[in-house]
């Protein structure tokens, strides 16, 4: 007598969360600040001003721009803000840092305003092994986030998780 092979995840009221599902989509660019600077290091303001006039900004149009200095110049805030005035109409979002720090702050801005009332009481598994540069913190956040209504939360995949949290 054959019995039948039940699928018992399929079958489940597990929720898979996929934070790769949310990841913003656009183009990303880093715009080193250096070459405006008297020998990359010095910050003269009328030239720098000059040329951040001069520059084409268009092309960050819809990118997700960091702004970086690949010196070890002393660079005032007001410089990175005034490169941020330039950017504004053109680029989606704009920080000072690396690309990894960028994709942390689009994370934590999204996280932030997720609403996870549709994990009230349920089991829930964060998928892991994202093929998108998902930084590490988003998965911490999203996991204290799901953990405040979910009756579980898990990492991994279904077939092999780790569990993280359970309801008491």
């Amino acid at each position: 007598m054959e019995s039948e092979i039940v699928n018992r995840v399929a079958n489940s009221k597990l929720v898979t969360f996929n934070l790769e599902d949310f990841y913003p989509e656009g183009p990303r660019s880093i715009l080193d600040i250096s070459p405006w600077l008297l020998e990359g290091i010095v910050l003269q303001e009328k030239p720098f001003r000059t040329a951040l006039k001069e520059y084409d900004w268009s092309q960050y149009k819809g990118h997700f721009v960091a702004l970086h200095c690949t010196t070890d110049a002393i660079v005032p805030a007001w410089a990175y803000m005034l490169i941020a005035t330039y950017l504004q109409p053109y680029a989606e979002k704009t920080v000072v840092g690396t690309l990894e720090t960028l994709e942390t702050i689009l994370y934590a801005e999204l996280i932030d305003a997720m609403d996870v009332s549709d994990f009230q009481d349920k089991p829930v598994i964060i998928k892991g092994c994202a093929h998108k540069p998902v930084p590490e913190n988003a998965y911490i956040w999203i996991a204290q986030k799901i953990q405040t209504v979910a009756k579980s939360v898990m990492y991994g995949e279904a077939c092999s998780s780790v569990p993280l949290f359970k309801n008491k």
